[in-house]
């Protein structure tokens, strides 16, 4: 017998939220979504009706229509309200960074272990097959080291212009995607320095347990017809590469959804949960401090 899909209310009615959270949490099976909630009652409301779902007009109505709470928002938006739905036993799907500050997201990460309730992240990339197939083919590589990359043009103008992004750079909008595959398919990463600005380009150079080396370039203010990037591992075998080229949004969705709604059915956090992005808000600190 199939479970009933779970309810979710989404936080945030702009660009990102309309293109794909509102869209695929609708469009089901294993999830319906139930109400929007943005400080922009109108967009809300735009959204809301074009799906299907009802425009709340505040958070604690959001709250009280819903099983599980999605963040489309700004990352310290959502520390401020991600910890209110914890408390309330609300399953979170949450964006990365969790948070724009280490304090931050530690006090969502004590408060859902406080209350117990399951999280994902929406770390997109990770839940394409082919991403799942390099990493599965990464645990029997003996790298020494690896060169990732991402970048785009997205902050020179447009949707993603937007503050916080423009702020902080590509560092913790971007860093979150590379640190999390380097330190999926390397092992954990013990130590991260940084160069260059955040804001118009800059290099992480990693240190994983174990001896290997990953470095990073990473910039949302280059001139491209579209982004770039991907990581290749280097070692006495040869190399392992993924494109991301080859790896379609499309085809991510579908199945963060499908284990968003299993891991809020059987109670069981998943792998990509508050936790690992606490981890790599560790990192992204680490790497501030260091962005000279």
């Amino acid at each position: 017998m199939e479970s009933e899909a779970v309810a979710v209310g989404l936080v945030g009615a702009g660009p990102w939220a309309a293109t794909m959270h509102a869209p695929v949490l609708a469009a089901g099976p294993q999830t319906r979504l139930t109400a929007v909630w943005a400080r922009r009652a109108d967009a809300a409301a735009q959204l809301a009706g074009r799906l299907g779902a009802h425009a709340a007009r505040s958070y604690p109505e959001l709250l009280d229509r819903c099983e599980a709470v999605a963040f489309a928002v700004p990352p310290d938006v959502q520390a401020n309200l991600a910890p209110l739905a914890a408390r309330a036993g609300k399953a979170l799907l949450l964006e990365k960074p969790i948070g724009l500050d280490l304090g931050a997201a530690r006090r969502l990460a004590d408060t859902v272990a406080e209350h117990g309730v399951v999280t994902q992240l929406v770390l997109t990339k990770r839940y394409h097959p082919r991403t799942r197939e390099f990493l599965a083919e990464a645990a029997g590589f003996a790298a020494a080291g690896a060169r990732t990359h991402y970048l785009h043009g997205a902050f020179l103008g447009g949707a993603m212009a937007t503050g916080w992004r423009l702020t902080l750079g590509a560092l913790y909008d971007l860093g979150p995607h590379l640190l999390d595959l380097a330190d999926a398919a390397l092992g954990p990463i013990e130590q991260v320095r940084a160069a260059g600005d955040s804001r118009r380009w800059i290099e992480l150079t990693c240190r994983h347990r174990g001896g290997a080396v990953s470095q990073m370039s990473l910039s949302g203010a280059v001139g491209l017809p579209s982004s770039r990037a991907g990581i290749e591992l280097f070692g006495p075998a040869g190399t392992l590469a993924l494109d991301f080229g080859t790896v379609d949004h499309g085809a991510c969705w579908p199945v963060l959804r499908a284990e968003f709604a299993a891991a809020v059915r059987s109670g069981v956090p998943h792998a990509l949960d508050v936790r690992r992005g606490l981890m790599l808000q560790e990192l992204l600190d680490q790497a501030g401090r260091c962005d000279t």
